[in-house]
């Protein structure tokens, strides 16, 4: 008994002593402030609490550190003033060519390169989405435009220049989505100067070359309420500011918006922001393939709508007429009409008259409408207008950045939505927009906080649960079934009655008293709910919510946006819309309301980003006036708390962040595998498998073992340590745990394994490659063999018949050649002399005597043979006036001269072959040419070194043999 009653004061005291110890643990950490900027990743604080985690995030914003890495998310403090050197292109390169881009410091860059290596890698699940979640004025949208331009850069394919020209014009367009989309769906609030009043998921498509190649938007729930209404200090969307502010005198006169003229729907007009430019709007839609008429007729129907706002009624006389307009609004009204190329007469009409068709028979009635109706018949003009131009504006930019999905493979998903809103006063739109973000915050919690643990428990690893903030009841009480606020507000709007705001409230009390996350606000006597949100609670007032949940569009005002001459009007409002107008009304369980849509809409979001593998970015507002440099602390806490930082923070230091399948493992990482029998081993295990299966046994436990044994060989080649047995108890410092269907492990595991894998393939590569290019050399020697045989054969071929063809003409060519010589010789001898010669006497020779005349087969002395070429010349050359002595006496001085020169000489022996005869004397004066001659061999020149002719001109001799007699 004493120790029953003692019980729980000893257990007081050590949960005192262990409060006590953790304190002092807290204030040992925080006792060195100089260190704490230096903690880049909040999972290695220790210990973590929400106190360290804020010391952390003030002292890395105070020196100008605005990324903190916290475990599976990212914390983006707003600096509230431009960091140009965060974001520039160098920047960008640096993530994307580092080995190790978590070893730098953390940075938005680091998320998207992160995401952009896992579709590279093709680890299910392959496509990716960012998440970028916070309060309003927090950075998403800054953050989304910084994350495409990254991706815009990095994903560009350097392959040919026609290829970077096409890439670069895909890149232009998606970054030039951006500016158009904020100036028709940003708008300034109390809370950011840029607010997103819609929220858009774009899809990022990359092909097998993880190369950018297309992208899509899909957008969500825009604030269209925002073109008629703006709450105080706050204003319509840019765009009407920036044609007000931008248009040139030509523009202004057309568009019929005289300067300083003032507008109902454009407040604060006097303020100017960055986003104000008009000039990178119309560039930017240039670029998206809207040309300069098509821009001019957008500015001229947003300029119809700034004059149908300021369009005003007074209440008639008599109540059965219609409202009259005021006179100085009668302007605006010619005005609206003739921008919007409506009659005036019509657009009167449709906004002052109510038509209503009752009774089998149809028969149409038309009903004045009050001045409260006539207002809001105007606001909703103007709403429906914008809304069907927002939507078509997206389907043009979705048409000029779309691309065929089979160009595509994989995606990376952008979620920018418009963060958490609390107002004074908040209506429908704050309720689907806050709902959206509690839906994003499920998600974080299903993901990581529960998901992540109910799956240790499940593998079998030893896990003590952190408790966290679960917000599945406040979503149960928004869109539960089957009774929730959607469902009542859906129920509310299907009645065929005008809705009591009192009884409304009455009915959502009453159905979900149950429900804690719903409270009311009993001071306030406007009827309201109060919604318990995990980023705190909200009012929200009844007024209006149901009409505004109903969206109502009357048909006249349909049927005279249909007749309107406007080009842009004609393709928002087609003609065929008008049947499905009538047909409406007639079904009123059909009708679809806006919740009904946006939760449809959001379903499908979630269903895509459940299907990626998705990174966190959280935006952390650091004040509430936006301003540089200044940190409160509260606001910060309430933000790390609403959005489960501390506890994520928690989980993923005590957890595993990377979990992969068995099958995905082994068919990954195999090849690490390095055992001498692994191919054995394999045909065993196949070999084992189709014998159980004959047997039939299943298999399946045997693939399981086989499977862990696989793993655990794999760690242990790559790491040298052993995974933690899937029965076994999971050690302090595990690294690596092998549950039952998959692998834990934490990031420098995963790491490890990549590495080596990377060199595994080099080295695989490395070796094909070198068996490739043996292969190619000794394929490329056999051919220079076979081509130098084929050369051989062909060259052999080629001289032989060559040569065949030279044997044949050399052939050819001597035949001719002794047939033309003898025909030469034969010509030479019918032209010798056939005349007998007189001989002369010389001294040492006997002469031949001329007469008588001597045959050919006469036979000569030996001394008496003389060649009469000189001695014919000489005759001939002979003094022709002179007779007798003298002229014998001068005959025989030219024979001397030839004698004394040894040219001609007289021989003594007999030469049986004839003489040569000489040719017939010639008549008159002899010139001597050195022509050729027609006889035989008249062109060879005789020996030098026999005879030499000196004092005679070179004369054609003929053969030195004499003709044969």
């Amino acid at each position: 008994m004493p120790k029953q009653q003692n019980g729980p004061k000893e257990d007081s005291t050590i949960q005192n002593d262990l409060n006590e110890s953790f304190e002092e643990e807290v204030r040992a950490f925080l006792s060195d402030e100089e260190k704490l900027h230096l903690f880049d990743d909040l999972t290695k604080v220790n210990p973590v609490t929400t106190t360290t985690v804020l010391k952390c995030l003030q002292a890395r914003y105070t020196v100008n550190l605005f990324y903190t890495n916290a475990g599976c998310s990212l914390v983006a403090l707003n600096p509230f003033q431009p960091v140009s050197y965060l974001y520039s292109p160098e920047l960008m390169r640096e993530y994307h060519v580092a080995l190790r881009p978590q070893d730098l410091k953390p940075h938005i860059f680091a998320v998207a390169e992160q995401t952009y290596r896992n579709v590279q890698s093709q680890i299910a699940p392959v496509n990716q989405s960012i998440i970028v979640s916070g309060e309003s004025g927090a950075g998403k949208t800054w953050t989304s435009r910084c994350l495409m331009k990254f991706y815009a850069s990095v994903a560009a394919p350097v392959i040919s220049h026609k290829g970077n020209e096409t890439v670069e014009r895909i890149e232009k367009r998606v970054l030039d989505s951006n500016p158009v989309m904020e100036a028709f769906g940003n708008a300034c609030t109390l809370r950011n100067n840029n607010s997103s009043r819609f929220g858009k998921y774009i899809q990022l498509q990359l092909d097998r070359c993880h190369h950018l190649t297309s992208a899509s938007i899909r957008t969500f729930l825009l604030e269209k309420t925002r073109v008629a209404y703006q709450a105080p200090s706050e204003r319509n969307f840019h765009i009407f500011y920036q044609i007000t502010k931008g248009a040139t005198a030509e523009e202004r006169l057309e568009w019929n918006l005289p300067e300083g003229a003032e507008y109902r729907w454009l407040p604060n007009s006097e303020s100017n922001l960055d986003e104000d430019c008009f000039e990178v709007t119309r560039d930017a839609m240039f670029h998206l393939g809207i040309d300069h008429s098509t821009q001019n007729n957008i500015f001229k129907v947003l300029s119809g709508l700034l004059h149908l706002g300021n369009i005003q009624f007074s209440n008639p006389e008599d109540e059965s007429q219609p409202c009259e307009l005021e006179d100085k609004t009668k302007d605006s009204m010619k005005a609206a009409g003739a921008l919007l190329h409506i009659p005036v007469e019509e657009l009167l009409e449709s906004l002052r008259i109510r038509t209503i068709t009752a009774g089998k028979q149809q028969q149409v009635f038309k009903k004045p409408c009050s001045r409260a109706e006539c207002e809001t018949r105007r606001d909703c003009l103007a709403k429906v207008i914008y809304a069907k131009l927002f939507e078509w504006l997206v389907l043009v930019i979705n048409e000029s950045i779309y691309a065929d999905p089979s160009a595509w493979t994989n995606f990376i998903g952008l979620l920018d939505v418009y963060g958490f809103e609390a107002f004074p006063e908040n209506n429908l739109e704050q309720l689907c927009i806050n709902y959206a973000n509690e839906k994003l915050q499920q998600h974080f919690v299903a993901h990581y906080l529960k998901a992540q643990q109910e799956e240790y428990a499940a593998e079998g690893l030893q896990w003590s649960f952190i408790s966290y903030q679960d917000n599945q009841k406040c979503l149960d009480l928004i869109e539960g079934n089957p009774l929730s606020i959607f469902s009542l507000l859906n129920e509310e709007c299907r009645l065929n009655r005008s809705s009591n705001t009192d009884l409304f409230q009455t009915r959502i009390e009453k159905a979900l008293s149950n429900n804690q996350c719903l409270s009311r606000n009993k001071f306030s006597k406007k009827p309201n709910f109060i919604i318990s949100h995990y980023a705190g609670k909200v009012c929200y007032q009844l007024a209006a919510m149901v009409e505004k949940n109903k969206d109502p569009i009357a048909p006249e005002l349909i049927q005279v946006l249909q007749n309107s001459k406007d080009p842009l009007l004609q393709k928002l409002f087609p003609v065929t819309e008008r049947n499905q107008t009538n047909i409406k009304p007639q079904n009123r369980a059909a009708v679809v309301t806006v919740v009904a849509k946006f939760k449809g809409s959001l379903e499908h979001l979630m269903q895509i980003l459940n299907s990626t593998t998705p990174h966190y970015i959280r935006c952390i507002k650091p004040n509430a006036d936006c301003k540089a440099m200044t940190f409160k602390r509260e606001e910060v806490l309430s933000q790390l708390q609403a959005c489960g930082i501390v506890e994520a923070i928690t989980i993923s230091a005590a957890g595993f962040p990377v979990r992969i399948p068995l099958q995905s493992f082994t068919e990954r990482y195999e090849i690490l595998r390095t055992s001498c029998g692994s191919n054995k081993n394999r045909g065993c295990d196949k070999s084992n498998y189709h014998t159980a299966e004959q047997n039939g046994n299943t298999p399946v436990a045997d693939d399981g073992r086989a499977s862990r044994s696989l793993v655990f060989e794999i760690l242990q080649n790559v790491i040298g340590q052993t995974a933690a047995e899937q029965t076994g108890n999971r050690a302090e410092n595990t690294s690596v745990y092998c549950g039952k269907t998959k692998v834990f492990m934490v990031n420098s595991v995963l790491e490890q394994l990549e590495a080596r894998r990377a060199e595994v393939l080099n080295e695989k590569a490395f070796c094909i490659q070198c068996c490739w290019k043996r292969f190619k050399q000794r394929k490329l020697a056999k051919e220079r063999w076979s081509a130098t045989v084929i050369q051989a054969a062909v060259r052999s071929w080629l001289a032989k018949n060559r040569f065949q063809r030279m044997r044949r003409a050399a052939r050819v060519i001597k035949h001719g050649w002794r047939k033309w010589k003898a025909k030469m010789a034969a010509l030479a001898a019918a032209e010798l002399d056939e005349g007998e010669e007189k001989g002369f006497s010389v001294p040492g020779a006997t002469l031949i005597s001329a007469n008588p005349p001597c045959s050919l087969e006469t036979t000569w002395p030996l001394q008496a043979i003389i060649q009469f070429w000189p001695l014919g010349l000489v005759l001939a050359a002979a003094p022709i006036t002179v007779t007798g002595p003298r002229r014998d006496l001068c005959l025989l001085a030219c024979l001397k001269v030839l004698q004394e020169n040894d040219c001609y000489k007289v021989e003594s022996c007999f030469f049986g072959c004839g003489i040569t005869s000489i040719r017939a004397l010639p008549q008159g004066s002899v010139k001597f040419h050195c022509k050729k001659s027609p006889l035989h061999y008249a062109d060879v020149s005789p020996h030098m070194d026999a005879y030499s002719i000196t004092g005679f001109n070179q004369i054609l001799l003929d053969r030195k043999k004499p003709l044969p007699t």
